[in-house]
């Protein structure tokens, strides 16, 4: 039976496009409107929760001001800039390089170190599954042109430059895959269109050479060797996607390749594709929505790659992380949830535990998550100023305390989020309500039951004008453990279940 909302009859649910998976496959051209017309595969819209994991040698030195990207290292060092949160002189990592390393060591010496002695990627991949994810996205390839597997590309600026030959001496991107292939994740990859200070690269002369003999051929070897069910392109915004042929190269992937039925892919393709073509839209440090399938990355503190300078008031809190992993959720959207671990293969502990806090929330809350679709209103507010205003560059993972459980003087709360299946419809509170739970504009025909999914406890509700009030039991805190605390999810079906 329908759901009834303010009197009108609302079926909840709507029809995925699905890919064809028989012996006919789409034929699809090198053009955006070609390519835009592929269906997503539905694994990704359902899935919600990712990890993305940053690690290179800029994993090394694990260092940059709070506020920024120390993955940006080398860039930050040969530039002498440096962007994010707060005002910088551009000396930072400069000047932190020669007083640690001394003025004769060059950022590629420091890829000796990253040894990865104490990577174990079956711990990882097990981790990883523990915190509740569906997909995992790991750099292959960062902007600083460092392969963590045998790339023949790679050397091509003149001095072995990937995992193998450096360093760890180990095909790292096939470790990890072998990894997560034993568990249900999904495995993307993460890889970046250009590199800083390639060869070719710097001369914009060779730059179509460095698209057609360096980019292509690599990017190919990736997709070979891996076979990742999803790509996360990065590095494009120099170029229109016309300069760098990833039109065609899309076709490729999509008409030839071994993953041709099955990968998914992000936005990052040119200049002018960013948030506009592409298998789903990326968003970043950003807090709002897009209106197709879209997904927000950032890292529990504000650096992707391992950052030693930043401490505890850096790291975004497990309640935090937990309630925008539902915010997101709500509006349609995943979260791709950052992990840097150290030069070594060590995630940071703090890291972990907030990956199993989270796993723990999802595992009694998941169903109001995982596979779920966007409701007509996704949020419930309370009255009061929406528009919280920052002149940072980056969103703090913290802000969402203040759009829920932790507001201003004078501004609105984020009540109530919802999600929404074929037959159920989720409510899910950021804090205990109290003794009811009120859902504006929204009525239960009399078969209709609510429950708790926390203890799944069955409650009793009225409609009350145009309102759903639920009574809520006494709350005792020993029916709960600490990490289901973070939100508070109930199912409402139009009949009993």
């Amino acid at each position: 039976m329908p759901l009834v909302v303010a009197g009108i009859s609302l079926t909840v649910g709507a029809t995925t496009p699905t890919l064809k998976l028989d012996e006919t496959v789409a034929q699809y051209q090198p053009n955006w409107d070609s390519l835009d017309s592929r269906p997503l595969a539905p694994w990704f819209a359902d899935a919600k929760f990712g990890i993305f994991i940053h690690w290179g040698p800029y994993s090394v030195p694990a260092y940059s001001p709070k506020g920024t990207y120390a993955e940006w290292y080398q860039y930050w060092l040969q530039e002498r800039k440096l962007s994010g949160n707060g005002k910088f002189t551009g000396n930072e990592i400069p000047d932190h390089h020669v007083s640690t390393y001394g003025e004769n060591t060059s950022y590629y010496d420091l890829a000796q170190q990253f040894t990865a002695d104490l990577f174990e990627p079956d711990e990882w991949a097990q981790l990883f599954s523990d915190a509740g994810a569906r997909y995992v996205v790991l750099t292959s390839k960062h902007h600083d042109g460092f392969t963590l597997w045998p790339s023949k590309e790679a050397n091509s600026r003149g001095f072995a430059w990937n995992s193998m030959e450096v360093g760890a001496k180990r095909d790292l991107v096939g470790e990890f895959s072998q990894a997560i292939r034993k568990t249900d994740l999904k495995l993307g990859l993460y890889y970046s269109l250009y590199e800083w200070y390639h060869p070719m690269w710097k001369d914009e002369a060779k730059r179509p050479t460095y698209v057609t003999e360096h980019f292509y051929p690599q990017f190919k070897d990736l997709v070979n060797r891996y076979q990742p069910d999803l790509i996360w392109a990065d590095g494009q915004w120099s170029m229109p996607s016309d300069d760098w042929k990833t039109p065609e190269l899309l076709a490729w992937l999509y008409n030839e390749s071994p993953v041709a039925e099955k990968v998914v892919v992000n936005d990052r393709w040119g200049k002018e594709t960013y948030k506009k073509h592409g298998g789903f839209l990326t968003t970043e440090y950003e807090s709002g929505e897009l209106h197709r399938v879209w997904e927000e990355c950032r890292g529990m503190g504000f650096s992707f790659g391992y950052n030693q300078n930043e401490d505890i008031a850096d790291y975004t809190s497990t309640r935090a992380l937990v309630l925008t992993l539902i915010d997101i959720v709500s509006h349609g959207g995943n979260l791709l949830l950052d992990v840097g671990p150290d030069a070594r293969g060590n995630i940071p502990v703090i890291m972990q535990e907030r990956l199993l806090q989270i796993g723990q929330w999802l595992k009694v809350n998941g169903e109001a998550i995982y596979g779920t679709q966007r409701w007509h209103k996704p949020v419930q507010w309370s009255e009061g100023d929406r528009e919280y205003k920052s002149d940072d560059r980056y969103v703090s993972g913290e802000h969402i305390l203040k759009l829920t459980v932790d507001p201003e003087p004078g501004y609105a709360t984020k009540d109530i989020f919802f999600t929404r299946k074929t037959n159920a419809l989720y409510a899910i509170s950021p804090k205990w309500p109290g003794n009811t739970l009120r859902i504006k504009d929204f009525n239960l025909p009399k078969q209709g039951q609510v429950s708790l999914l926390a203890g799944e406890q069955i409650l009793s509700w009225k409609n009350e004008g145009k309102d759903l009030v639920v009574n809520m039991p006494e709350f005792n805190p020993e029916h709960f453990r600490a990490e289901h605390m973070y939100a508070y999810a109930f199912k409402i079906t139009a009949k009993n279940e």
